[in-house]
């Protein structure tokens, strides 16, 4: 068997309804829609989550909280990913991007206290955990925080 020679089953393949070509077609003068109504105009029916009158389930439920609309999210990196640099080297937003280790370069970073660092380094990011301040230092680097356009 070629792959020339495949057909589909028998039944599987429908045409599409060719609605508005005339009334021989079967599907002309109102295209299915019927006469009058809301479902036959154009741009037609209810808006998404419409239950026919009754109060809607998204204002039925209870509200609650607040969600802040200048919320930070931090971009996570533990002190153990930072073992992947030279000794005495400066990690920045721009090192841990080209690293692979952070996605964007206009988020902020955060460095968290997971895993033990074996160098010396000097840290610039936005803002680090007391324990991964602790273990940093441990280790003879510096701890630098540095604020941007967030």
């Amino acid at each position: 068997m070629k792959l020339s020679e495949l057909k589909s089953p028998k039944g599987s393949l429908k045409r599409k309804k060719r609605l508005g070509r005339g009334a021989g077609s079967g599907h002309g003068k109102t295209s299915c829609r019927g006469h009058k109504g809301q479902k036959s105009r154009s741009g037609s029916g209810p808006h998404v989550g419409f239950e026919g009158g009754q109060m809607p389930l998204i204002r039925r439920i209870p509200k609650r909280g607040f969600t802040s609309k200048n919320r930070l999210v931090y971009q996570i990196v533990n002190t153990k990913t930072l073992n992947a640099f030279k000794k005495d080297s400066t990690v920045d937003a721009q090192a841990l991007s080209e690293m692979g280790i952070v996605k964007a370069l206009d988020a902020p970073i955060k460095i968290l206290g997971d895993g033990e660092l074996s160098k010396a380094l000097t840290v610039k990011v936005s803002a680090f955990s007391a324990s991964a301040k602790k273990r940093i230092e441990e280790a003879g680097g510096k701890v630098e925080i540095v604020s941007g356009r967030f």
